[in-house]
C-alpha cells in the first residue's frame, strides 16, 4: 500500500512553473532575452522554455527528480525500489524527448538545478549563444 504522506508530498510537486523555471525565466528576461514560449505544447516534451523561431528547446531539471549526473544524488533508502524505478523512468523519458527533438532539427539544452545555483550567468550565456 502507498504511504499516505509520500503520496501527498509527491502530488504537491508541480510539473510546470516551478521555482527553478521562474528563476531562470526572470533572469533571462532581466538580461534582455525575449521571444520565448513557456511549456510549448506543439513539440515533444513541452520544453520549459522554447525559442520557436530558432528551434531551441530548454529543459530546466531539478537535480533530485531528474537524477542529476553532476550531483549523483543517492537513491533514498526508504522504498528504494520505487525510487530507482521512478528515476529510471524519468531519465528514459527525458532522453527520449531530447532524441525526438534532435531528430526534428531542434537544439536542446538541459539546465540543471545545481548549474543554476552555481553559475546562473553562465547558464544565460549558453542560452544567448544558442539563440544568436
Amino acid at each position: 500500500p502507498k504511504d499516505e504522506t509520500t503520496s501527498r508530498v509527491m502530488s504537491a510537486n508541480k510539473a510546470k512553473h516551478t521555482k527553478l523555471e521562474l528563476t531562470l525565466r526572470r533572469y533571462i528576461w532581466k538580461k534582455g532575452i525575449r521571444g520565448y514560449r513557456v511549456n510549448y505544447k506543439k513539440i515533444p516534451g513541452r520544453p520549459d522554455i522554447c525559442f520557436v523561431g530558432k528551434k531551441v528547446a530548454i529543459f530546466v531539471h531539478g537535480c533530485f527528480w531528474h537524477h542529476c549526473p553532476i550531483c549523483s544524488l543517492r537513491i533514498p533508502k526508504h522504498n528504494s525500489e520505487f525510487w530507482r524505478h521512478k528515476f529510471e523512468t524519468n531519465t528514459t523519458r527525458d532522453e527520449r524527448k531530447i532524441r525526438e527533438l534532435t531528430e526534428m532539427g531542434w537544439t536542446t539544452l538541459v539546465v540543471w538545478e545545481c548549474q543554476m545555483k552555481k553559475d546562473l550567468e553562465g547558464v544565460v550565456g549558453k542560452i544567448r549563444l544558442l539563440i544568436q
